[in-house]
């Protein structure tokens, strides 16, 4: 398979299993049948992704949902290979989908961020991003070393 072809498969697969959690899921499931039923039966194909999509809601925060999240992508990678194996035509449909509910093409560039925060209490700001500058707390009171409102 061509280079081009083998990136639209990834791209393809990591979108298919990451609308599975989403609420667009009944959208996009109609347009992954219709891509995917080229090459076989829909009503099999639909139950198969229901199937996934029902084990990807329910291990959702359990310790092994990575490892069931990078099962089912390989799953979902290993059909959308063959079928653009057998009908290449099936190509462009799935780019359409890719652009339409797909993460913006820099997202892979980047990389992807999973954060988990669990029980503890904070008592401050919390700040999560990328490359801050110019930031003023005003907390309202003296901190622990006698500072007040100073950037971190």
């Amino acid at each position: 398979m061509e280079a081009e072809l083998a990136a639209l498969v990834a791209t393809g697969a990591t979108t298919a299993v990451g609308l599975m959690v989403t609420e667009t899921w009944e959208q996009a499931k109609q347009r992954l049948v219709r891509i995917f039923s080229r090459g076989g039966d829909p009503a099999a194909l639909g139950s198969e992704l229901e199937r996934s999509r029902s084990a990807l809601v329910a291990a959702v925060g359990a310790p092994d949902q990575d490892a069931l999240t990078s099962d089912v992508t390989a799953n979902v990678r290993l059909l959308l290979r063959r079928l653009l194996e057998e009908r290449p035509d099936a190509a462009p449909e799935l780019r359409s989908l890719v652009a339409e509910f797909g993460p913006a093409a820099d997202t892979f560039a980047i990389g992807t961020v999973h954060n988990s925060v669990i029980g503890g209490t904070v008592h401050g700001q919390v700040i999560q991003g990328h490359t801050f500058s110019g930031l003023t707390f005003n907390t309202g009171g003296d901190g622990a070393d006698g500072r007040r409102g100073e950037t971190p």
